[in-house]
């Protein structure tokens, strides 16, 4: 219901200087009010950006949580039997035939055809088959692989091949499915289950608990790759550092956590730098800053972040040197352009224009000539723009969007220093903020993780699949080659199945 007005014109006194006090109180109110109502307008404006044009859809939050629980288990198993000695052979498990329609590959392992002691001939008495389901992109296909038992005609020693390393031992399926499997979860973000029910139309019944038992042990297995990357991401000159929230289950709360996904990325294309591009992701339950000085634990020089306190500490020990983001500048004032209408918003939009302007020019050119382009062209007009900043902040209303867009520049502003004076750092965080565009995307899809080992999971194949992207190459393509070798790869050779050694050799 509408209230009536505290001041009507029945209600104004005939005193002239009562009269004036009454329009003052009605003037502030006004103000008061427009002041309310540009916030309002702020608010509103920058909610419609950012939401997402289609309404989320309802997924069934017990399969979410019982998918990333199930991969999470499925990989401390695994740890736990590869440290655990057997004291007896485990059953074999019993598990229904691979579909009869699906195309057969055969590949027969020989012993060979004399008998390795003495050199007689050797007689088959039976074989061993092993089927194994793999992906080939487009279609499933079934590996046999027949395995030969010969005896020796003289001396009866028994010979047979080897089976060959698996990403799963004794697992049914192939690197190229695993990989199909990843890279369509954490990839095309289309959770387990629905997997399952696309395999099924095509004939192939794999639950979605089977689905994620191989998730989880890919993920165990691929993880010390994960570290590596990490390291090699840790080794640059300057990095770019983000994180974004993900909502994690709470078992026992009823509710959610939020949990936090960190992205740290090395890209030296600005500058020409030799080494290839890398994303690290990080999984933490909260947003605390020890998290980061963890990841980013002996790590020395640049970080372009935005303004989070959790990152001081990184910067107290003045070993990595903070870098503002000049992007996170211009986007307060987009929104307050778009939602007011602001003529010094405009200007203080195209005056940033003229700084990326000059760095387009330079993109690519040695450190040196970035730099001394830098002090050149850039440092007038970045003086210029805080200047003008500090003029218009006296010239507005402290409390409207605009003066708070305004206050954050000039706060920001001087952590861009490094910035003007070395030429292997860039003016913005973009390269992490492009990072956490399939974190976004997941979120759409899966609404939340399971568990914490489900967030660590999924942070492993974001480093993988966004590394393989960042070095132009397929994923699946390389995700497959990756856990075709692994199992054989020694951990001090991990460097051959990096995605930049990988396009090198194809």
């Amino acid at each position: 219901m509408r209230t009536r007005p505290s001041n009507t014109s029945s209600d104004l006194p005939d005193d002239i200087d009562a009269l004036k006090g009454a329009v003052g109180v009605l003037e502030r109110e006004l103000y008061n009010r427009d002041l309310l109502i540009e916030k309002l307008k702020h608010q509103l404006a920058g909610l419609q950006r950012h939401q997402f044009g289609s309404r989320s859809e309802s997924l069934d939050q017990l399969e979410m949580r019982l998918e990333d629980e199930e991969i999470a288990q499925a990989s401390a198993q695994a740890e736990a039997e590869a440290e655990a000695e057997a004291d007896e052979a485990p059953a074999k498990p019993k598990r229904n035939p691979l579909p009869a329609h699906l195309p057969r590959t055969e590949k027969v392992l020989s012993p060979g055809e004399a008998c390795l002691s003495c050199g007689g001939d050797l007689k088959r008495l039976g074989e061993d088959v092993t089927e194994e389901l793999e992906y080939v992109p487009g279609y499933f296909v079934v590996n046999r692989i027949v395995r030969p038992r010969m005896a020796c005609s003289c001396c009866e020693r028994m010979h047979q091949a080897a089976l060959p390393s698996r990403p799963i031992e004794k697992g049914r399926p192939g690197p190229g499915l695993l990989s199909h499997v990843i890279i369509s979860k954490y990839g095309d973000h289309l959770p387990l289950y629905r997997q399952s029910q696309i395999y099924a139309r095509e004939g192939i019944e794999l639950e979605r608990s089977t689905l994620a038992g191989w998730v989880g042990q890919s993920a165990r297995l691929l993880e010390p790759l994960a570290e590596a990357i990490g390291r090699h991401v840790r080794q640059g000159q300057a990095i770019f550092a983000d994180d974004t929230p993900m909502k994690m289950l709470a078992p026992g709360k009823g509710r959610t956590a939020t949990g936090r996904m960190w992205a740290y990325v090395r890209d030296e294309h600005g500058w020409s730098g030799s080494a290839p591009p890398a994303a690290h992701y990080r999984f933490s339950t909260d947003r605390k800053g020890e998290h980061p000085a963890d990841h980013l634990s002996g790590y020395r020089g640049f970080m372009h972040a935005d303004g989070y306190a959790g990152f001081n500490r990184l910067y107290d020990t003045g070993q990595i040197i903070e870098v503002a983001c000049m992007a996170h500048i211009r986007r307060k004032f987009v929104d307050v352009q778009t939602a007011s209408g602001s003529a010094i918003a405009q200007e203080a939009v195209e005056r940033i224009a003229r700084l990326y302007a000059i760095e387009n020019a330079i993109r690519g050119k040695p450190p040196d000539q970035r730099a001394a382009a830098r002090q050149a062209r850039s440092r007038p007009e970045f003086e210029a723009l805080d200047a003008w900043l500090q003029t218009q902040l006296t010239r507005v209303s402290g409390k409207t969007p605009l003066a708070a867009a305004i206050r954050y520049a000039l706060t920001r502003m001087k952590k861009l220093e490094p910035w003007l004076m070395h030429g292997t750092t860039e003016l913005d965080n973009n390269a992490a903020e492009r990072a956490m565009r399939p974190i976004a995307l997941g979120r759409k899809n899966f609404l939340f993780a399971g568990s914490e080992d489900g967030g660590k999971s999924a942070a492993i194949a974001y480093t993988l699949i966004e590394t393989a992207k960042l070095n132009g190459l397929d994923p699946q393509t390389w995700l497959t080659d990756v856990l075709a070798n692994i199992a054989d790869t020694k951990i001090t050779h991990l460097e051959d199945l990096m995605p930049w050694s990988y396009a090198q050799r194809n």
